[in-house]
């Protein structure tokens, strides 16, 4: 994508609305990319393992950051002040890959994405013993009503309930850790450094696992699916990390939604299904919470700044 650099006689609120709309579109971008990585990865579970398909995911994507990131880094790419969580970062990324990829095998990328999008509401309750942050009685009720989303959707116990559904919630569990840790080491070393770690500790796992669950592609049109996944997969991280450093959560978590949205598109036009009353309702409940909470951290982080902003001019 190709925006206008902004004019250095620009006023600063300029710049600011073109950096907030330049975010807004790689957001919008990001909701159209993952979305067709995921349904790819549905598509192709149909005829090869879930090993196979995340391997093709994280080792596209690895190329992908090499090929963008290292001309300009160079082996400075993979220097970090501190490997250690930027490994059980990526491990985390990686076991949430594994669940929502498995889980598509057995349940539809909509109804996936819907109950996947309770990890902010998980990251709200984990910050609480992790970060020390402090949760009112509000956002704790919107983490419940959440919760009650998924529960809907799930309907534990019910003819409409699969397992892979829990599968899911794992996936938002351990995204959400992966969320927690982001926020605590976030100074630590560059979006470029992190991203690379992830597609290389994901391609170096499945590339051990590959041998002993792989079948050769059936054709050419196989092998370019494959490919498609994984530059998805890191154009689509690609694309978040640069809304993020444009534009505030604020804007661009609403618009993270979208995805739900794009991926009963794309199940609607290839697969020819759509989700259920339920799981549109529970859907609905777990975005309003996940908004709610987003409307609520933001109000506070405003609040905070404006109190610091006060005990500084005092003195």
């Amino acid at each position: 994508m190709v925006t206008d650099a902004p004019d250095a006689a620009a006023s600063p609120s300029s710049t600011l609305t073109n950096s907030y709309g330049t975010a807004v579109l790689f957001m919008l971008g990001a909701i159209t990319v993952l979305p067709c990585m995921n349904v790819l990865a549905r598509y192709l579970s149909a005829d090869y393992s879930t090993t196979q398909i995340v391997w093709a995911r994280y080792t596209g994507h690895l190329v992908f950051a090499l090929i963008l990131f290292m001309p300009r880094h160079g082996i400075g790419l993979l220097r970090a002040q501190k490997p250690g969580v930027h490994i059980v970062r990526s491990v985390l990324m990686f076991c949430c890959t594994c669940m929502f990829f498995l889980a598509v095998r057995y349940i539809e990328v909509p109804t996936a994405s819907a109950i996947n999008f309770t990890s902010p509401i998980i990251v709200t309750a984990l910050a609480v013993p992790f970060l020390g942050e402090k949760v009112g009685i509000r956002r704790w009720i919107a983490v419940l009503i959440g919760f009650c989303g998924a529960l809907i959707i799930i309907r534990p116990g019910g003819s409409e309930s699969h397992w892979a559904m829990f599968l899911v919630i794992g996936t938002a569990f351990f995204y959400a850790v992966y969320q927690v840790l982001t926020r605590k080491y976030a100074s630590s070393d560059s979006a470029e450094t992190s991203i690379t770690y992830i597609a290389l500790i994901g391609a170096l796992i499945t590339s051990v696992a590959l041998p002993f669950d792989y079948r050769i592609p059936d054709n050419a049109a196989d092998y370019g699916l494959f490919a498609l996944t994984g530059f998805l997969g890191g154009l689509g991280h690609f694309f978040v990390i640069k809304a993020f450093r444009l534009g505030e959560a604020s804007l661009l978590s609403p618009i993270n939604y979208g995805q739900l949205l794009m991926a009963t598109l794309l199940t609607c036009l290839i697969f020819g299904t759509l989700p259920d009353a339920m799981t549109w309702l529970g859907a609905g409940i777990i975005v309003g919470s996940g908004l709610y909470i987003t409307y609520r951290e933001t109000q506070k982080a405003r609040s905070r700044k404006l109190t610091a902003g006060a005990v500084s001019a005092d003195h």
